[in-house]
């Protein structure tokens, strides 16, 4: 069923003004435990050695080239209203670039400290571009950080797969920080934790600074995260190629 107009221009200006918004139940718990079910069969094939990141105890934590490895991830966000969202945050252009899976297993969690997320996946990362810099290469895969003006196309959604607590790790972020940019936006009072129920969705912007802490000592949860790029545009500039684009119309 097609989302209420109101809403959908309520969870717009959140983004807008706020830089991201939490949408409630979007999926339901049989559809997440199929997907975790599935995903757990194909990250933890000894055959896939690009894409899966491990521990050193070979625990899988992470997950890159989720687009390529995993087919679910290429369509299940199509729905509402997800769908309704992404056009009317990013345009009919909209489309997915990037799909990332993150955990923290019990007994082996991780953090990340404040930053931005400025790395898109390409085709080819040795075309010389203004918009475009600091070449690499993730799971071999190339990579470029984006301009200011590529990120403020993009949005991400994350797929909550597990409740998120104060227990397991949450996300943090610092609300309104997308609007200086590429610029380290610095922590304050502001900054506010992402709890949600397992099936919500966090739709975020991607220079909006956040960190990711680590679990609580003696947690039994896993905090299992699909996390989705978005952008609106089918094109780079200088006519580099996203790595993937999967068109959301």
């Amino acid at each position: 069923m097609p989302v209420d107009a109101t809403l959908l221009t309520t969870w717009h200006q959140r983004i807008s003004d706020e830089g991201f918004v939490v949408i409630p139940r979007v999926f339901s718990s049989s559809e997440l435990d199929e997907l975790i079910a599935a995903l757990d069969a194909v990250l933890h094939r000894d055959e896939v050695t690009e894409g899966p990141i491990r521990d050193r105890t070979g625990t899988v934590y992470a997950g890159r080239n989720l687009l390529s490895l995993f087919e679910p991830a290429r369509t299940l966000w199509r729905r509402s209203p997800l769908l309704e969202l992404l056009h009317e945050v990013l345009g009919t252009d909209a489309g997915l670039v990037r799909g990332l899976f993150f955990d923290k297993p019990p007994e082996r969690t991780w953090s990340l400290p404040w930053h931005k997320d400025m790395t898109l996946a390409v085709r080819d990362h040795a075309v010389t571009s203004a918009a475009l810099s600091k070449p690499t290469l993730k799971a071999g895969v190339p990579h470029v950080e984006g301009s200011r003006e590529v990120l403020d196309a993009m949005l991400t959604l994350r797929i909550h797969l597990d409740d998120v607590t104060e227990e397991n790790g949450p996300l943090q972020v610092l609300p309104r920080s997308h609007h200086t940019g590429k610029t380290p936006a610095a922590p304050d009072e502001s900054a506010t934790t992402i709890l949600a129920q397992r099936g919500d969705v966090l739709a975020i912007r991607p220079l909006v600074t956040h960190r990711s802490i680590s679990s609580a000592p003696g947690t039994t949860q896993h905090r299992r995260v699909l996390h989705l790029e978005f952008s609106g545009q089918r094109t780079l500039p200088d006519s580099v190629e996203w790595h993937d684009f999967v068109s959301a119309t």
